[in-house]
C-alpha cells in the first residue's frame, strides 16, 4: 500500500465526512488519488450500510417546513433517539424538509434531488450517513399541503430544534382574510390536530374503507344484544355519530376552549378574519407510528452482535 500525508487524509475526511482510519486505508488503496479514494468511500459505505439495513428504524425526527402558502412534512427514522439527537442528522433532517416543500412532498423526487453542498443526492447521503454514525436510518414518508389563498401552518410537538420533534402537523386554511390572524387559527388547530389525532377534515372526506370497518365492528356490537336488525341499524347509525365526534376535525371539541367544536369555532374565528375560513387539509406525523419495533432482551442483543 502506497504511503499517504496526514493533510491528504485530513482533506479526504473533512470531503466525505468519513472516519480518519478508513480515508487513510482509502487513500493506500487508490495510491493517494482523491476522487479515486472518495468513490472506494462510498463503495464502502454502501457495503456497510447494506449490512444495516435489517434492523428496525423506529426513532428519528419529523421535519417541517413552510413558505407562504405551502408547507411539507418529512419522517426521518434512525435505530436510537441517540441519533436523532445527532447535529449531522437534525441537520439533515431540517434540509429534506425543505427540499420537501420545494418538490411538493413527492417522496422520489425528494430522494432524487440533489442535497446541498454534497454532491451526493439525498438518497446517496442518507446512505452515507448511515455508513458514518453507524446507523440505519430510512426516509420513510412526505407530504406537502398548498392552498391558493391563505395559509399553512406548522406546530412540532417535543421539538428537538426548529422544525423538528417526535409528532409534526400542518395545516391549511383557504380564506382571502387577514393573514396574521388565519396565521394564529392554523397554529392553535395545528396544536389540536396533534393533541386531538383526526383521521378526517370532515364526514365526507373518511376513508371509505375506514368507514365500512367501523360500521361492521358497530353492527357486530350491536348484535350481541339481541335486538332485531332494524333497531340495530339505527344503534349502528348512532354509534357512528360518536365516531364522527371523535375522530372528525370539524366536529372534535377544539382542545384549545375545551368546551366549542371546531367548525364552530373556526366559524366564531372567520368573523374576526373578516372572510369565510375553509379547512383544506391536515398531515400529521406521529414519529414511528406504525413501524413494528422488536422486542429483544439486552442479553440477546449482546449475543447476537457477537455472533455476527
Amino acid at each position: 500500500m502506497a504511503e499517504v500525508s496526514a493533510s491528504l487524509v485530513k482533506e479526504l475526511r473533512e470531503k466525505t465526512g468519513a472516519g480518519m482510519m478508513d480515508c487513510k486505508r482509502a487513500l493506500a488503496e487508490t495510491s493517494g488519488d482523491l476522487e479515486q479514494a472518495v468513490d472506494w468511500l462510498r463503495k464502502k459505505g454502501l457495503s456497510a450500510a447494506a449490512k444495516k439495513a435489517g434492523r428496525i428504524a423506529a426513532e428519528g425526527l419529523v421535519g417541517v417546513a413552510t413558505s407562504g402558502r405551502s408547507g411539507a412534512i418529512v419522517e426521518v427514522n434512525s435505530e436510537t433517539d441517540f441519533v436523532a439527537r445527532n447535529e449531522a442528522f437534525q441537520r439533515f433532517v431540517a434540509a429534506v424538509a425543505k427540499i420537501a416543500l420545494e418538490k411538493d412532498g413527492d417522496l422520489d423526487a425528494i430522494q432524487a434531488a440533489a442535497f446541498p453542498g454534497t454532491g451526493r443526492t439525498v438518497a446517496d447521503e442518507l446512505t452515507h450517513m448511515i455508513a458514518t454514525i453507524g446507523e440505519n436510518m430510512s426516509f420513510r414518508r412526505a407530504g406537502a399541503l398548498t392552498v391558493s389563498q391563505g395559509v399553512v401552518a406548522s406546530y412540532i410537538h417535543n421539538a428537538a430544534g426548529p422544525g423538528l420533534g417526535r409528532i409534526g402537523v400542518l395545516v391549511a386554511l383557504e380564506s382571502a382574510g387577514a393573514k396574521d390572524k388565519l396565521d394564529g387559527l392554523a397554529r392553535n388547530l395545528a396544536m389540536h390536530v396533534a393533541a386531538a389525532v383526526p383521521v378526517a377534515v370532515n364526514r365526507d372526506s373518511v376513508d371509505q374503507s375506514l368507514l365500512d370497518r367501523e360500521r361492521d365492528i358497530l353492527a357486530a356490537q350491536a348484535r350481541e344484544s339481541g335486538k332485531p336488525e332494524d333497531i340495530i341499524a339505527k344503534m349502528v347509525e348512532g354509534r357512528l355519530r360518536k365516531f364522527y365526534e371523535d375522530s372528525v376535525l370539524l366536529e372534535q371539541v377544539y382542545v384549545i376552549d375545551g368546551e366549542s367544536k371546531v367548525g364552530k369555532a373556526v366559524e366564531a374565528a372567520a368573523k374576526e378574519i373578516g372572510a369565510p375560513v375553509t379547512v383544506a387539509g391536515f398531515i400529521r406525523f406521529a414519529l414511528g407510528e406504525g413501524v413494528e419495533r422488536k422486542q429483544q432482551d439486552f442479553a440477546a442483543e449482546v449475543a447476537s452482535q457477537l455472533n455476527k
